[in-house]
């Protein structure tokens, strides 16, 4: 047997997440249809995780970048819907997981977001694009995401806000630290 053909037989475990879908009654898409949609794609043991666009799935692909054009295409036809997506591996979450302090969490003193970056913004360099309040906020670059954490009482200080809008803003996703750590255990099995 060829070993590239042995490398195909190789099957791995993924996560997409979709932007802006079930925000304020906007884009929406109903999870059961989104789990058929990607399992005509041929992904496997594919299961959605709350409703704001969180697939973990199996794949023997690897390139994601194909998988994301793919999976954007699928969801155009089906859903009539231009929706972003990104797709990180298990290891990739596995390492952004283990980077997160164990104090940042996202419960009623604080708040932590996890905010994924398309591959155009994927560096440490745009942390510097970001305009903070060093008194309030920390941020934190790991594997292609940003981590913001602040306490919640000092929100209304944080700069943090001014992102909406900006380039940085329109290639990345957001999801709290909370739902960051439960997709890592879902993908854990």
């Amino acid at each position: 047997m060829r070993i590239r053909n042995w490398y195909n037989l190789i099957i791995a475990k993924y996560v997409a997440l979709l932007r802006g879908i079930n925000v304020g009654g906007n884009n929406k898409i109903e999870m059961a249809k989104l789990k058929s949609c990607f399992e005509s794609l041929g992904y496997t043991n594919v299961i959605t995780y709350i409703n704001s666009g969180n697939v973990i799935f199996d794949s023997r692909e690897t390139d994601t970048e194909k998988m994301t054009d793919k999976m954007e295409l699928s969801i155009s036809k089906v859903f009539r819907l231009k929706i972003p997506i990104i797709v990180r591996s298990h290891n990739n979450i596995k390492k952004i997981c283990k980077s997160i302090p164990d104090a940042w969490v996202n419960d009623t003193t604080y708040k932590t977001d996890v905010l994924f970056l398309w591959s155009a913004y994927a560096k440490k360099n745009t942390l510097k694009l970001i305009d903070t309040n060093e008194d309030v906020d920390s941020l934190i670059y790991i594997n292609g995401v940003i981590i913001w954490h602040l306490k919640k009482a000092n929100y209304g200080k944080s700069k943090m806000n001014n992102i909406i809008g900006t380039d940085i803003y329109k290639n990345m996703t957001v999801r709290n630290v909370n739902t960051v750590r439960k997709l890592n255990i879902l993908m854990n099995g």
